[in-house]
This record gives C-alpha cells, structure tokens and sequence, in this order.
C-alpha cells in the first residue's frame, strides 16, 4: 500500500506537509538516544551464534603480535654479533628468524584482520538492518513529532559514519590491544628497567589524554550529528513543498532556514577538528617522551655495564614497535568516540519502545471502526477535533466534507492510526493474519521499480493473475498496457506515470492488501478533471466489500456514500444519508444547493 502525507493542521486550521514539524515546535520530540548498555546488548545479539569465530580471531591476532617480536630481537641480536664476532653462521640464522617471524606475523595478523573485519560488517549489517525495520514500523505520529529529518539522517549520515569507522575501529583496537600486552612483556624479559621506563613515562600521557577526550569528544560529535539531522529536516521540508515554495516566494525565509542550519553543521566540524588537532598533539608529545626515556635508560645500562647496545637496540625497537599500536590505539579511539555516537543514534531507533504505536481495542459490536470522544491538537491550546465521535460499519462508506481545516484529515488519520488522539478512543477490528486498515491519500509515492514491485510489495507472492484483476479492478487497463507489462519500469528510472496512472496504482494496492477499512483521504483529488470519471469509478472499486472512510472533495462523490459526515470546527455538526441531509435545512444542504446550481 501506498500513502502520502496526510498533513498536519497549525493552529489556523491550516495543513502543512506531514514531517516538517519544526525543532522549535512544543510538539517536537527527537527520537531517543541508546545508552552504552543497549548498544553492547545490540552487538551482542548480532555476534549470536559467532562465538567460533571470535576465538578464533584472538587467537589469530594474539600469534600475530607474538610472532611480531621475533624480528626486533633478532635485529639486537645481530648488532651484538657484530660486535662480538660471532660469524656469518650466526648471523644467517638471526636472519632466518626475522623472515620467518615477519611472515607468520604478516600470515597471522592478517588473517586476523579478516576475520575481524568480517565479525564488524556482520554486526552492522545486522545493526543496519534491524534499524531500518523498527524505522519503516515507528508509527506515523512518531516521525511527525521527531521530523523526518531526524530519521534520514540516522539511516543515512549515522549509518555511514559507523560503516567507515567501524571496519578500520574493531581490528585496530584487537590487534594493538595484543601486540600491546606481548611488547611490554618482551621488554621486561629484556630488562625491566626498560618497560618500567616507558610505562611510567607514557601511559599518564595517554590516560591524560583519554580523560581529555572522553570529556570534549561525545558531546561534539552528537552535537555535530544533531546539527546534520537538523540540516537534512530544513532540507527536507524545502523539497517536499518545492511546489508551495515557490508558488508564496518563500524561497528567502526557507534558504535562510537552510543556511542557518548548515552553519551549525560546519561550526560544530570545526569543534571536532579541533578536538582531532588536541588529541594527536599530545600523542605526539608522548612519542617523543617515551623515546627519550628509553635512551637515557639504554645510555645508562651500558655505561654501568649492566647492559649491551644490542639489548639497548632491541628496547627502542621494542618501543618503536610499541607505539605504532598505541598510537593506532589511541588513533582510532577518535573514531570510535564518533562511531559510538552514530551507534546510539542507530541502536536509539531499535529500542524506541516509547515510540510504538499503543495498541487499540475492537470496537464493542461489529463496526470495522469506531472513535469515542476523540480530542486531538498539532499544538497545545489549538484543538482541531473536539469531542469527535464516529460508527463505521463493517460494509458502510461513510463521507466526511465539510470546510477546509474542518477535521477531516486529522480525523481519518486518526481511524487509520497515523496520528494518536490526545483525549478519547480510537477502536479498529482487529484482522488476524491480515491488513485492518488500509490508507491512501492525495499523495501517492511510486516506487522506483517494475509494476510487479509496486503492487506486490502489499502481498508478496502473488500471482500475476492476481496483480492483473487488481489494476483492471480499478480501471488501470493502461498500466497493462506499458511495453513490458508487469514488468515494465516505472518511478523515476522508467515511464513516468501520469497522476491518475499512480492513484490508480495505489488504489489497485488496496485491493491487493483486501484490508477490512479502506481510508481514501481525497486519494481522487489530483488527477484533474479529465480523470475524474475514471477516478471516482476506482475509488469504489477499491472500497467494494469492505467499510470505508471517504474525504470526500467533491460532493456527487459523498452522495454516492452510504452515510454522509459533516464537519465544523473539529466537531461533527450533523450526518445521515445524502437524501435526508439535502432535504434539511443544514449546512449539508445548502452546500449541495450551491454544488447542483453551479453544476447546471
């Protein structure tokens, strides 16, 4: 099924394009963010079942950083062989162990670089994956109160930032965690004093150095996020009502709009950078500290005799050895403070259980629907619908007209559960194994696809009998006629439908997902008066054996209906059948006087 935005009403009455509540709006309500401990719970459950292959990681990489100390010893050996004189045999062995060494490390730390990577891209894949499913199912009044910014931005900016960060993050922060632990024990057997040097003299710096960023880095970077999301809701808001846009001149408030936001984006990217520049500095420094620190205690050694300038040799490139994994340690924990960040933006939209849709009673008997005193406002102390009660039967079409910012389409998306009513109930039968309730508004979206992926996607694996007596059910016989039939391309990459063709496609989809309410939301409005014939002839054929919720934009359309719904003011002034309330006195009457005489 298909549906557009439905629209929301300000305070005037006025709709404005669903998804573009501003972040200044009282009703403004980000999506959440996850804590450390649901983002480890989240790793965990992607790693599920992986336990294998994680052992035999570690393991891969805890050989790698053992075999990586044979060649720096083996290089100090040598210099003491040369000193010494003991021969080219010697000699040629120590070599032999330097290639030796640096190919298994090269082969185990390798392999280990594999299989880590492989371990990170099956925990996003599932991350990404399980995102983007609780995302499409977040009900609709959620994406209206955070802004569809805040979504695209998760899915798209956040996701991103972990998809590069996390393939260079994980198999850096496992192998230098080992490589780190094995140097440091090869420094002490070569002499204590060595690895006391360089621990004591360097690792305050870099625990300095940690603590500085943990404290300046997390809330630069969420805010830098923050910022993009903001960006991409101002963006987003521009395009969807381009049309509106330009048809007010509103061109300079909304690119100021724009502009504001993105100068928020590059002041926060500069806050980072700066964060970036601070933390190298200072290992910098500690570099050069711990390499210091190791030649005063080699100078020191060999002048008392307690040591050789092989062992003094063997130490720096111990330590040399030493800091290129912290230093790739400590490189990447700035990637991952950014990664973690995007990480519980991502896992925040996995766990927003405040966000779910509450669930709804069945109405009492056996009415398909059912709203009971409903009260709903966009913004507190602007009520729209007051005390808005409504029967649908389980077979009836019920038309709702009235005056534009009525109620009308705040009411039919709170029957459809896009939107949840402040005050009162909204009941719906409930359908086992299947669709309840089916929405199609005035804005329809084709996908990017063929015919077949467009209608199936209500009912995976139907027949193509099936897809055919759904579009000729709603007179859509042209859409059969496209080159390739129900293979044809459609959307934005194959033939542009006309606007009838794709309200066609979406009512065709209503009768695929057969739910047992059908709400048309002026689902017919678009297409002009050519189509409108046809149009209308589709829309009952889409309503035909099952209740139905009519927004009714024209008036033969809501005679046509079984029971007729007349609004004022957020609140129902009189309802019966097109005969009675055209015989009354009422608005409803008046109304189809005017509609019959400009008609004639």
């Amino acid at each position: 099924m298909s549906t557009g935005p439905t629209g929301s009403a300000d305070s005037n009455g006025e709709t404005r394009p669903s998804g573009q509540a501003a972040p200044s709006d009282p009703n403004h309500e980000a999506l959440p963010l996850a804590d450390a401990a649901q983002v480890r719970a989240e790793v965990r459950l992607a790693l599920k079942g992986g336990t294998r292959r994680v052992v035999g990681v570690v393991l891969l990489l805890t050989l790698g950083a053992a075999a990586g100390l044979v060649t720096p010893a083996a290089l100090g050996a040598v210099v003491d062989a040369v000193a010494e004189g003991q021969g080219a045999e010697r000699i040629w062995l120590l070599a032999a162990l330097i290639a030796g060494g640096a190919l298994l490390a090269a082969v185990a730390d390798g392999f280990g670089q594999v299989g880590a990577t492989r371990l990170v891209e099956r925990i996003l894949a599932s991350t990404r994956e399980r995102m983007v499913a609780r995302g499409l199912a977040l009900p609709r009044a959620a994406l209206e109160r955070a802004g569809a910014g805040d979504l695209v931005s998760r899915s798209g900016d956040d996701v991103a930032v972990v998809a590069e960060a996390a393939p260079l993050v994980v198999p850096a922060i496992a192998g230098s965690a080992f490589s780190i632990a094995m140097t440091v024990v090869g420094m002490a057997v070569l002499d204590w004093r060595f690895a006391v040097a360089a621990v004591l003299v360097v690792a305050p710096v870099h625990v300095l150095t940690l603590r500085w960023h943990r404290r300046a880095a997390p809330d630069v970077y969420e805010a830098e996020r923050a910022a993009m999301a903001r960006r991409a809701h101002h963006l987003l808001a521009s395009l969807r009502g381009i049309e509106t846009v330009h048809a007010f001149g509103l061109s300079r408030p909304h690119g100021k709009r724009i502009a504001v936001a993105s100068w928020e984006v590059a002041k926060w990217s500069v806050r980072a950078q700066t964060v970036v520049n601070g933390f190298f500095a200072r290992l910098n420094f500690a570099e050069f500290l711990g390499m210091s620190s190791i030649l005063v205690v080699g100078f020191w050694l060999v002048r008392e005799g307690q040591g050789t300038v092989g062992a003094a040799t063997t130490a720096m490139l111990f330590f040399l050895r030493l800091f290129d994994p912290i230093n790739r340690l400590m490189i990447v924990v700035d990637d991952l403070t950014s990664a973690l960040a995007s990480m519980r933006r991502i896992v925040g939209v996995i766990v927003a259980d405040r966000f779910a849709a509450p669930e709804r009673g069945e109405p009492a008997d056996e009415a398909a629907a059912e709203a009971d005193g409903v009260h709903f406002a966009y913004t507190p102390g602007h009520p729209v619908l007051e005390g808005v009660s409504l029967r649908i039967g389980p077979k009836e079409t019920v038309a709702l007209v009235g005056s534009s910012g009525a109620g009308k389409s705040t009411l039919a998306a709170l029957v459809a559960g896009v939107l949840e009513p402040d005050a009162g109930t909204v009941a719906v039968a409930a359908r086992p194994g299947g669709q309840a309730v089916a929405l199609v508004t005035q804005e329809v979206h084709v996908f990017d696809g063929t015919l077949r992926e467009n209608l199936d996607l209500v009912r995976p694996g139907a027949s193509d009998a099936e897809l055919e007596a759904a579009l000729r059910a709603v007179g859509a016989d042209s859409l059969l006629a496209l080159p390739d039939g129900l293979d044809s391309g459609v959307g934005a990459r194959g033939s542009e439908l006309t606007p009838a063709q794709a309200q066609m496609l979406a009512l065709a989809r209503v009768v695929l997902l057969d739910p047992l309410l059908a709400v048309l939301d002026e689902a017919t409005a678009e297409a002009g008066s050519a189509d409108s014939a046809a149009l209308d002839a589709a829309g009952v054929a889409a309503l035909q054996g099952r209740a139905g919720l009519l927004v009714a934009h024209r008036l033969d359309q809501a005679a046509q209906a079984d029971r007729i719904v007349v609004m004022e003011h957020g609140r129902i002034v009189e309802e019966g059948t097109h005969e009675s309330l055209a015989a009354a006195d009422g608005p409803y009457a008046h109304a189809w006087a005017l509609w019959s005489r400009g008609r004639a």
